[in-house]
């Protein structure tokens, strides 16, 4: 009877040790979770304008260069938003940006041999039907219920610190207006959230001495790490394929970066 039960001991033993090598482990490295859209930023000041992203002229893209291929993405017209502007003191701004990433769409431009030009930008379907399944915007009977497929679809960017070369628009002069700044704050995308920081050209446009419209725009690209998003490969029934890591070393090497750096482009208008 002793023998018999330490046989099954050590049966069992052996059966949590095979489970715990077959079960294969998250990535430790990941932006913390959010299951709840951002909270835009209280005014911080009486005068401040707050001004509305006008959609239709405001612009997110993205550039993955590798090796063998460039792909590209472009959004337009998916951006949303409003911004709280102190024209008296910029760095008491804030707002909050968000983008429909169900408008975004891919296009690709190969180099088979590593070497020479790209050949022609396409846009390849199959390419863009992959990255809703990335990013999990439809919903997938048992993976991806039709809420977190509505939530993914939504990426969020919450302003709130503003650093400005000059603090002042209003002791600027001229119809149009210019100044540089470091903008940080939270993105929101595919369920995880982490801070980022921006270079960005703040264009404020005049009519006499009426303040009109508001350009952002990045003057370098923040980038945006896939695998810490959990941003990966997956089938067509949204199961994870792969990691973004190791589909580069494998069968994506020399086609994608797990880094995508990313540009936008808003214009913004007094409500």
């Amino acid at each position: 009877m002793l023998r018999a039960t330490r046989f099954m001991a050590i049966g069992l033993g052996l059966a949590s040790l095979v489970l715990a090598c077959g079960k294969k482990e998250a990535p430790a490295d990941l932006a913390p979770v959010s299951s709840t859209s951002l909270e835009a930023p209280k005014v911080a000041t009486a005068g401040a304008v707050v001004v509305l992203v006008d959609a239709p002229s405001s612009s997110v893209k993205f550039l993955m260069d590798s090796p063998l291929e460039k792909i590209d993405g472009d959004a337009p017209g998916s951006a949303s938003g409003e911004l709280s502007v102190d024209l008296d003191d910029l760095a008491k701004s804030s707002g909050l940006v968000k983008i429909d990433l169900d408008k975004l769409s891919l296009y690709q431009q190969k180099r088979p041999d590593g070497k020479g030009e790209y050949e022609e930008r396409i846009k390849n379907p199959l390419q863009n039907k992959h990255a809703r399944d990335w990013l999990e915007l439809v919903p997938k009977e048992g993976d991806v219920t039709a809420e977190q497929a509505a939530n993914n679809r939504i990426a969020e960017l919450r302003i709130e610190k503003v650093e400005p070369s000059a603090r002042s628009v209003a002791a600027l002069s001229g119809a149009e207006r210019k100044v540089t700044a470091t903008v940080s704050g939270t993105l929101r995308l595919h369920g995880r959230q982490e801070m980022k920081s921006a270079k960005v050209e703040l264009t404020f446009h005049y009519e006499g001495d009426k303040f009109a419209s508001l350009g952002v725009k990045t003057v370098e690209p923040f980038v945006v790490n896939l695998d810490r998003f959990e941003i990966h490969p997956r089938d067509s029934a949204g199961k994870l394929v792969k990691t973004i890591t190791e589909s580069i070393a494998t069968n994506l090497k020399g086609k994608v970066k797990s880094e995508a750096p990313v540009e936008i482009a808003l214009t913004a208008k007094p409500k």
